[in-house]
């Protein structure tokens, strides 16, 4: 029954939705039809289009147009059971289970609509459509009346009366409240037998409620005499990941680009006055924020599909407005006034991609205020936004970056100089849910701050939390208070997209102070956002909403700079340095005896520079195939000396993001660092320990000098050679042929328990699938969000390392080799060294065969070779292209003198003259495809321009974009 009610429910939604998105009836302007002639008359046209309907689309006009019926619908409907109804397979029968399991819940109002529902004829789909609407519409008005709660109202109008007590009448409203309790006494009292008719006097008391709490709330001075500015737009898109809001030209996403929006000021002062800043048909306007002064505005704006976001500045008034930046094939959003004067902002100026998918990412970039000298604060490998500063002038952001783990949980906020240099982690870094903490900004007057907590695969919007960090540095314990309350409950619960179920859904928080918020609000369960006031005490208050939607609320007037932080860079791209005091000290060392590290690693996670459409479904999709379960690739800078007391000092490159591991005797990996950090041209940084809790002090053992900080900094050497991009084949697979392929082979005994030769497949090679498959090595993959404990991963769990170290079959490797195969497995063995490809247009973006090639070698073979794109492959490696011949698909065809057996020989044998003639990235003589090119000048272009920067800065010089108007400036 509950099925059947979902499915007409939802059923109901969707053909709404169609009729208003296709039916010549509906008109702009035009008043709507009732709700159940739409849905019939829906079905009626649509009914053989059934397989063209978009679901999402129709839902979201039906949320647009008739909200409060998806409010109190949308979850009752099944979709599978909406197409069979909108398809003419159901009948008015799935309208009488909906009807009945709306009155079987036994409620005292349910008697109300029995005898209309008794009285229905069988076949009458519009009445029971109309019986449906209106049993919804009273749920949902006795919702809300049951939801009332004076109790936060009475809190809030007392804290108002408190802190101005001579600008703020709050007697007036508590005596409104006394009455409003006797009515809703009353209501209470006669709604037994009042009928169907007391819904007029719920929605009426409904509505005086509200009415009381905008007067009271909005009368407090914090609000009453403001003037906001916000922003309306199309809310963003639905896409990959709530960073994906750019839709930058000529990449992925750029047709999801929805056009239209404002700039507007709302003077409360004056009765809510709208005036218009900016308005565009074609562009939006996005992320503004005031100056100091209160004089200015900086903001974001793209004037059309066919460019990019740039920085502007303009007048509070709208005039005099200039183009700060205006790099072609550049994004740049999130703009933010430093205390000094410069402005930081996200930019894809250093254009690199998502590793678990394809969209561009974005680094926080700094610039004078004029918009000269533009230059680069974060590496971290995907994703930097939401820029502001805190009281003691350092830059909170949210990141989004991962090194051995999953993509989902790792978006936490961290913080940084305003010159880029001191990245730290702040809060939520290995929490699980919510997939992401973002847009967060200072409380007034406390350490805390407010934050989106959001998800994964959403839009930028989610709950609001406030999270108090001296409670810790993740979890539910450190979040303080949520918007809805009942969010608090999914901290550190179920997975990165939990959150996406919360409603109403929160965005752009503005603190007032440590009360009192603006933020943008959905309405019901519509998509439209408008600029709420909400308090700690659970009222939320619409201030003003229109169509498409209000976003970025911020009040306008001067406000306190931040302290200001002194520069620490040279810009001289020098290396830099880092420091541990204790490597044993910190978190997740259990077991680990003092004296065991003998060695700490330093190893670059390299940035995507391009991708291919083909996916290979690691956990997640890389595009192009990368490794078993993990995005990234490895370059190892090199490996220095650990004192006797725990101590390491290291001189590292500048401008490389880089991550640690700590190593025994024998450069094993006893722990490893799952995130990332950099240091800037001659910056020194430093910690106490490995995962130390970053709101410790240094113990007092600490009152010497760490030995490691007596001596110059050790320098970076490579591993077995210069530095270089870490890649299986040529760095692993040649100890496997030297000492184990001669057993380990295809049609050998011990080739069948374990395949260690090189033959290439079209994803990665034999050895390499089968060993990640039968599970004799132990990297941590895509790991979880948690971080894990010394030794839980990596060579020393590893089967295959404890065999050889037992003397499996006599074999005995050299220190080199050994160190070879454990670095490997160290470094979550890894497999292509780089995001560059051959064949961007083949299966998995590596292989030598086309797709069609694949699809013909499956059916001659019987074969599923798509199902072998990912790591939950239930077959070990099928393919030689070295060697067509010893493919192990070949079996399945018993006579080998068959047409079949000799076409399929010949694919393989095609795929081994392509590798001849254009070399994939795991051979020698590699050249990356035209498509991968162009993205690589690109990004050399880029890296010439942040160059050109950095000599202005150090010379006293001035550099702009290409573009901007430099005149008077």
């Amino acid at each position: 029954m509950t099925g059947f009610v979902k499915c007409c429910r939802l059923f109901s939604i969707v053909l709404l939705l169609w009729l208003i998105a296709c039916s010549p009836n509906k008109r702009k302007g035009e008043p709507l039809q009732p709700w159940s002639e739409r849905l019939i008359e829906l079905r009626n046209l649509h009914q053989s289009k059934i397989k063209e309907i978009d679901l999402g689309k129709i839902r979201q006009e039906i949320r647009n147009d008739y909200p409060w019926h998806e409010h109190a619908i949308i979850d009752r409907i099944n979709k599978k059971a909406l197409n069979e109804w909108f398809a003419g397979k159901g009948d008015s029968l799935m309208l009488d289970h909906v009807l009945q399991s709306m009155l079987n819940k036994k409620e005292a109002w349910a008697s109300f609509f029995e005898d209309e529902f008794l009285g229905i004829e069988q076949k009458d789909e519009r009445s029971k459509l109309v019986l449906i609407e209106k049993i919804a519409r009273f749920q949902e008005a006795l919702k809300i009346f049951n939801a009332i709660c004076f109790e936060g109202l009475e809190k809030a109008i007392l804290d108002i009366e408190s802190r101005f007590p001579n600008k703020y009448d709050g007697k007036k409203y508590k005596t409104r409240i006394e009455g409003l309790k006797d009515e809703q006494k009353q209501i209470i009292e006669k709604f037994p037998s009042s009928g169907y008719k007391v819904i007029d006097t719920i929605i009426g008391f409904n509505n005086k409620f509200v009415t009381l709490q905008k007067e009271a709330l909005l009368s407090n001075p914090l609000i009453n005499e403001a003037s906001l500015v916000f922003v309306t737009r199309e809310q963003y898109a639905a896409d990959h990941h709530n960073s994906a809001t750019l839709f930058h030209t000529d990449e992925i996403n750029t047709e999801k680009y929805a056009p239209g929006g404002s700039m507007k000021v709302i003077d409360l002062k004056r009765g809510g006055k709208i005036t218009t800043l900016i308005k565009s048909t074609e562009g939006v306007v996005r992320d503004p924020e005031i100056s100091y002064d209160g004089k200015k505005i900086i903001f974001a704006m793209r004037n059309s599909i066919d460019e990019d976001y740039h920085i502007y500045e303009m007048d509070i008034d709208g005039n005099n407005m200039k183009q700060l930046t205006a790099a072609k094939g550049v994004a740049d959003i999130d703009p933010q006034y430093l205390p000094n004067g410069d402005i930081v902002f996200t930019s894809t100026r250093e254009p690199k991609y998502c590793m678990c998918n394809v969209h561009i990412m974005g680094n926080i970039f700094k610039m004078e205020a004029d918009g000269a000298n533009i230059t680069q604060l974060g590496k971290s490998t995907l994703f930097e936004g939401h820029s502001t500063v805190m009281p003691d002038g350092r830059i909170l952001y949210d990141r989004w970056e991962y090194v051995d783990r999953n993509f989902g949980d790792a978006q936490g906020l961290w913080t940084m100089n305003p010159d880029g240099t001191n990245q730290a982690i702040y809060f939520g870094n290995n929490t699980n849910s919510p997939g992401g903490f973002i847009d967060a900004r200072p409380i007034p007057g406390t350490d805390k701050v407010i934050s989106v907590m959001g998800s994964c695969h959403d839009r930028p919007w989610g709950a609001l939390g406030i999270i108090n960090r001296k409670r810790g540095v993740d979890g539910q314990s450190a979040v303080e208070k949520t918007w809805p309350a009942a969010a608090i409950d999914l901290v550190g619960k179920g997975g990165w997209d939990t959150f996406k179920q919360v409603r109403p859904y929160y965005e752009d928080p503005f603190p007032l102070n440590d009360t009192y918020f603006l933020c943008s609000r959905s309405l019901d369960a519509s998509l439209q956002m408008g600029i709420f006031l909400i308090d700690t005490f659970g009222n939320e208050v619409l201030i003003h909403t229109e169509k498409p939607g209000c976003y970025d609320p911020i009040i306008i007037g001067p406000h306190k700079k931040e302290r200001e932080v002194k520069e620490k860079r040279n810009y001289k791209s020098q290396s830099g340095r880092f420091y541990v005091q204790d490597v044993y000290q910190g978190t997740h060392m259990k077991g680990v005896k003092r004296g065991t590290v003998k060695y700490l690693r330093v190893v670059e996670s390299v940035e995507k520079r391009s991708w291919t459409v083909p996916a290979w479904n690691g956990q997640g999709v890389h595009r192009p195939a990368m490794n078993w379960h993990s995005f990234e690739c490895k370059k190892i800078l090199g490996t220095v000396p650990v004192h006797e007391d725990g101590s390491a000092y290291v001189e590292v490159p500048s401008d490389k993001y880089v991550f640690f591991q700590l190593l025994d005797e024998n450069k094993m990996m006893v722990q490893s660092m799952r995130s990332g950090t950099m240091v800037h041209s001659g910056e020194v940084a430093g910690c106490i320990g490995c995962h130390d809790d970053r709101r410790m002090a240094p113990p007092s053992s600490f009152a010497q000098v760490p030995e490691a900080l007596t001596l110059p900094p050790a320098k970076l050497d490579g591993w077995l050679g210069d530095p270089r991009n870490f890649g299986f084949m040529k760095e692993v697979q040649p100890v496997f042929d030297r000492h184990c392929v001669k057993c380990h082979d295809f049609g050998k005994k011990a080739g069948k328990k374990l395949l260690l030769s090189a033959d290439r497949n079209p994803y990665f090679n034999a050895a390499y699938i089968d060993m990640h498959m039968k599970k004799v090595i132990a990297p941590v993959g895509a790991g979880p969000s948690e971080i894990q404990q010394a030794y839980s991963w990596g060579s020393h769990p590893s089967k295959m390392i404890k065999m050889i170290k037992n003397g499996h079959a006599g074999v005995k490797l050299s220190r080199e080799e050994m160190e070879r195969l454990t670095t490997w497995i160290d470094l979550n063995a890894v497999y292509y060294p780089d995001f560059i490809s051959a064949y961007p247009d083949n299966p998995v973006g590596r292989s030598p065969i086309s797709q069609n090639d694949l699809n013909r070698l499956g059916q001659l073979t019987q074969v599923d070779f798509n199902t072998l794109r990912g790591h939950r492959r239930g077959l070990g490696p099928q393919i030689s292209f070295e060697r067509p011949e010893k493919s192990p698909c070949l079996a399945n065809i018993k006579n080998k003198n068959s047409k079949e057996y000799k076409e399929a020989l010949a694919i393989l044998a095609k795929g081994k003259e392509e590798l001849e003639n254009i070399p994939r990235l795991d051979m020698d003589g590699f050249i990356p495809s035209s498509t991968d090119q162009i993205r690589l000048d690109k990004y050399i272009y880029r890296q010439k321009e942040e160059k050109k920067s950095r000599e202005a800065i150090r010379e006293g010089k001035k550099h702009y974009d290409e573009g901007v108007n430099v005149v008077n400036r």
